[in-house]
């Protein structure tokens, strides 16, 4: 997992706009640096991971007969989390998703309050095969030409193929962030 350092600025501050974005540092691993790419920001609605659920909302969730999950080939709980809950890819703020390890505490170290999602760097915009309602879609023709794949727009790949996530504490942006690798 890449290492990470965040810098706070106010748009305010930026008076001189670069025409050309100034070249990467040089780096040890050349999976962490994106490739250019098409852009399209969507904002989307997003619930928690089934185990960040009220112990009563994760039995009603349970509960669903087959035909309420739409899929006879999931248990409910994974239709609900690959399906209905959070999405896949590179996304600011929103939800994480869970995989390796349950969702645990998150405090700041410096205050101890409970850390905010800030940003979700993916080796993926899909969530797998079970993923099917987040996959993305965009201009084939345009992808085509540029030898796009929708699926790894940026190239950068964590790991063995996993999300790095970054943290930040809402009380102070001065304190410092936690990264995890999901």
């Amino acid at each position: 997992m890449p290492r990470t350092v965040l810098f706070w600025r106010s748009a305010a501050t930026v008076t001189d706009i670069l025409t050309t974005p100034p070249e990467p540092p040089a780096m040890q691993f050349d999976d962490y640096l994106p490739e250019p790419c098409p852009l399209s920001p969507e904002q989307v609605t997003e619930y928690p991971d089934h185990m960040e659920l009220s112990e009563d909302l994760q039995e009603q969730i349970g509960n669903w007969r087959v035909s309420q999950a739409a899929d006879e080939d999931m248990e409910p709980e994974t239709y609900y989390d690959c399906v209905l809950s959070a999405a896949p890819g590179w996304k600011v703020g929103g939800w994480p998703s869970w995989g390796p390890t349950d969702p645990g505490p998150r405090p700041c170290p410096t205050c101890g309050s409970e850390m905010d999602a800030l940003l979700t760097i993916a080796s993926s915009e899909e969530g797998g095969d079970d993923a099917r309602s987040w996959f993305p879609y965009g201009d084939p023709a345009t992808e085509a030409a540029i030898g796009f794949d929708p699926r790894r727009p940026t190239a950068v790949q964590i790991g063995r193929s996993y999300d790095q996530q970054l943290y930040i504490c809402p009380a102070s942006p001065e304190h410092p962030h936690i990264e995890l690798m999901q």
